[in-house]
């Protein structure tokens, strides 16, 4: 190990002490400083993205990929709309959660504290290193990012932005550490320090997040992809699934949150399913489905368990028709990803059930998959979607980023009084 990360992971925790110290007030005149250092500094970020994306574009990259790394001026003023709207946000650290007066007079209480140093290991987009660096500093954390190559120049870009913003504070721009030479030695280093690094996060294609899983002393919150399924319910409202399969699968079809699979109940599916997917294919979708769908809609190409169980990131959608929401569940259960599945039913039965018996990060009934998101949930942003089911599970935002602590006020209790008064 070169001792590279180790020296950035160092500064980045001894600023983490800085951070944790400030109270609510002053990490949101923190965040404010950073959404206005990011606005001013636009045309450098687009500069630097510019360069970025002509790399990719010469390399062959293409789809969802160059399409995670472009930046406009629209996304970056959605990037300084987000940092603005987490510092906006109610503050969780010193949350109190939990309080107990046990029969001897103690009070027992759980407090949010922060976490301390949380490592980002990200591919694409350049915005993720503002929205990690505006969550994590807001729930009192640092962070140490570790962008991918494709993205270095606009992650170096923005992380400048936020530097001068925390200078500008009297913060050490340490707070924010980018590694900026993204050699993969690197993040192997990164992922033993366990004397350093609190947690690790890495967000990114499915080979990315299997590599830091795989490679980890630190520990690790994953989200290895999103296979989100949309369920059509004998007693759906018609219109309104092919409505919420058109904004599923292709409102955006490279995002995690995106459609990949729809099952539709036989009862329904010869009267719904041909118009339905005549309908996504006039708008650019790939239809793949089972026997049963082909011989309702023959345009369909086969689709095979490779197909059920794969996060497209394209404008694909896997079909079966099931028999029953028996088989829906079976399915889902079988190819879940735990991210998002969707039911569309008026039935509340089948609805209870349907959330009942899914575990996945979230349940959505009668509205879009692409609603499993922090920004949409109320989080202001999320530095990921969890699909491990340790303290966070789902989008994380601030209280993900904060973990619960006891603290016991007490007036000289004493647990074995006989002891104490043996030894006077």
């Amino acid at each position: 190990m070169s001792g590279y990360v180790r020296d950035l992971a160092r500064r980045a925790r001894a600023a983490s002490h800085v951070i944790a110290k400030l109270d609510a007030p002053r990490r949101g005149a923190m965040l404010a400083a950073m959404a206005n250092a990011v606005e001013q500094g636009s045309s450098d970020i687009l500069s630097a993205n510019a360069h970025d994306m002509a790399r990719a574009e010469k390399a062959g990259t293409t789809g969802a990929m160059l399409d995670r790394l472009r930046l406009d001026e629209g996304r970056v003023a959605d990037i300084v709309a987000a940092i603005r709207a987490i510092g906006e946000l109610p503050d969780p650290v010193g949350e109190v959660t939990r309080s107990q007066t046990m029969p001897n007079g103690l009070k027992v209480e759980k407090v949010r504290i922060p976490l301390g140093l949380i490592a980002m290991i990200y591919e694409a987009r350049p915005n993720v290193t503002a929205d990690a660096a505006a969550l994590c500093l807001r729930a009192g954390n640092a962070v140490l990012l570790r962008g991918g190559s494709e993205a270095r120049d606009s992650n170096i870009a923005i992380a400048a932005c936020l530097h001068r913003a925390l200078r500008e504070q009297d913060l050490p721009p340490e707070a924010v550490t980018l590694v900026e030479d993204t050699a993969r030695e690197h993040v192997l280093e990164l992922l033993q320090l366990t004397d350093l690094i609190d947690l690790a996060i890495p967000r990114g294609g499915e080979k990315l997040i299997h590599f830091v899983a795989e490679n980890a002393r630190v520990p690790v919150i994953k989200h290895y992809k999103g296979v989100c399924h949309l369920y059509v319910d004998k007693a759906a409202d018609l219109d309104l699934a092919l409505q919420l399969a058109i904004d599923g699968k292709l409102s955006r079809p490279g995002v995690c949150n995106a459609l990949e699979t729809m099952l539709v109940h036989g009862d329904i599916a010869a009267g719904w399913l041909p118009g339905a997917l005549q309908d996504l294919q006039s708008r650019g979708a790939e239809i793949r489905g089972c026997k049963r769908t082909r011989e309702l809609f023959p345009d369909a190409s086969l689709a095979t368990d490779e197909d059920y169980d794969r996060e497209f990131l394209a404008p694909v959608l896997a079909v079966k028709v099931v028999d029953s929401i028996d088989d829906a569940l079976v399915h889902i259960q079988t190819f879940t990803s735990d991210h998002t599945e969707v039911i569309v039913s008026r039935d509340t039965d089948a609805v209870d059930r349907f959330i009942r018996e899914i575990r996945s990060s979230a349940v959505v009934v009668n509205a879009s998959s692409r609603f499993n998101d922090g920004g949409q949930l109320g989080l202001g942003a999320e530095i990921g979607i969890s699909t491990t089911r340790l303290h966070a599970y789902g989008p994380m935002g601030l209280e993900s980023l904060t973990i619960e602590r006891y603290v016991v006020r007490g007036e000289g209790q004493v647990r074995h009084p006989d002891v104490v008064a043996a030894q006077a």
